[in-house]
């Protein structure tokens, strides 16, 4: 057989092994290894996976993978997050959907200490969807602006999926940061534009919150200024080259932390919490990663990236119509397996056709994450989604009902991204030259 047979039928087989359950990053090691004995020897693939999974887990670049998480985590154990969504709340919780818009600048800033979607959307289906029955705001808009709002922290730093496209593409964690920043807020400003024009046209779905006094409003903005001092600390540092991503996430981390112990909202059984959720998420990615890489390696040998690359460059469509296509197939296969896994999975397949058309890779890296943020909250695997069911206990149907009209406002960001690719690349090429 050749060696395009053999890649071929090695995609082919992973797909099966995800049919029995396995999970992707050991199917995804077990299809390389087969794959690269078949094509060059098994002496030569028991290396491989010895060096391979070696380099990924004990690679300094990649602690800032945990670092990150862990930070989040911190940070959703102290109750920063309950903090933001009330400072939030005195400001703009008693105009028609407040407490819902509230929920979005509550995520929001959350995110500049929070890079997991999942963790942002159990955190605010816990404090503010109680908020919200209690003044019997409807289940479709306060279960869907939660899920939805936990998709930012795909996109807005400090991401742990833009921090996994960068290893793998080899593209700067901080560009990649920045470039998300823009897109970020403007998906945030149309959420809350469309929770404004859905209580307009139906009030009853949200009604009027309590109203605060300039007093409370002044004496919450610490809580807010405290997460912006972090994250601005951890952005400028990146940007001005003091530190690497690695000790932007120990900063950060370690900032966190003092922050939560000096408030005494963390106590060492709550320390101990977060350090093991983050080592079971951290875990699983790194193992998605070292799976990719010895598959990587085994599609190296067969050629099918070069292969496909040549191929689609050469397809007679505009290359924008090929960049939609190729969304499109990051769309479908995030529906069947787990997006960041079907991220890491595709990625070398695709990044060398990106290049050979002449796209931006910091420009292809912030719309795969806006693809992945709409594949958390649609159907089948939609992790968001999930997570808010699980908390709330409420039905599938009502929490998609809810999600639907804020997913428009990511297919137009993703829309202004392909006629403004400057939204993602302006801050990178003017901070970071």
């Amino acid at each position: 057989m050749s060696e395009v047979t053999v890649g071929l039928l090695g995609l082919a087989s992973l797909l099966l092994f995800f049919l029995t359950g396995i999970e992707l990053g050991f199917a995804m090691a077990l299809v390389g290894v087969i794959g690269f004995a078949i094509i060059i020897s098994p002496q030569a693939a028991m290396n491989l996976l010895a060096k391979d999974i070696f380099d990924v887990f004990a690679s300094y670049g990649f602690t800032v993978i945990p670092l990150f998480i862990l930070m989040g985590q911190i940070a959703f154990n102290a109750g920063i997050a309950k903090r933001l969504y009330n400072a939030s709340y005195k400001f703009i919780g008693h105009i028609p959907g407040g407490m819902a818009m509230a929920t979005v600048v509550g995520a929001t800033a959350f995110k500049a200490i929070c890079g997991s979607s999942p963790a942002t959307a159990a955190t605010f289906a816990s404090i503010a969807v109680p908020e919200m029955d209690r003044y019997h705001y409807d289940k479709r808009l306060s279960t869907g602006i939660v899920a939805s709002v936990g998709t930012l922290g795909i996109l807005m730093p400090p991401s742990v999926t833009l921090v996994v496209f960068g290893i793998i593409t080899g593209q700067s964690i901080g560009k990649l940061f920045l470039a998300g920043l823009i897109p970020g807020l403007i998906i945030a400003s149309f959420f809350i534009l469309t929770i404004y024009g859905w209580c307009r046209i139906n009030p009853s779905l949200g009604p009027k919150g309590e109203r605060s006094t300039w007093r409370e409003r002044i004496a919450s903005l610490p809580e807010i200024g405290f997460v912006v001092l972090i994250f601005l600390m951890m952005i400028v540092g990146l940007m001005k080259g003091l530190f690497t991503p690695t000790e932007a996430g120990s900063v950060g981390t370690g900032l966190v932390l003092l922050l939560s112990i000096a408030r005494r909202d963390l106590d060492f059984k709550g320390f101990v919490k977060s350090v093991a959720e983050s080592l079971k998420t951290a875990c699983m990615v790194l193992m998605l990663i070292a799976g990719s890489t010895i598959l990587g390696h085994f599609l190296a040998v067969t050629k099918i990236p070069m292969i496909t690359a040549d191929w689609v460059a050469g397809l007679a469509l505009n290359k924008y119509v090929i960049m939609v296509i190729i969304s499109l197939i990051y769309q479908t296969g995030g529906s069947f397996i787990d997006d960041l896994a079907f991220m890491i999975l595709a990625t070398p397949i695709f990044y060398p056709v990106i290049l050979k058309l002449g796209f931006d890779p910091i420009w292809f890296g912030i719309i795969i994450a806006i693809t992945v943020m709409i594949g958390v909250v649609i159907p089948p695997v939609a992790m968001n989604v999930f997570v808010v069911k699980n908390i709330t206990k409420v039905p599938f149907n009502v929490i998609y009902k809810g999600v639907y009209p804020f997913l428009i406002s990511l297919v137009v960001c993703a829309a202004l991204l392909f006629v403004f690719p400057q939204l993602a690349t302006y801050l990178p090429n003017l901070l970071m030259k």
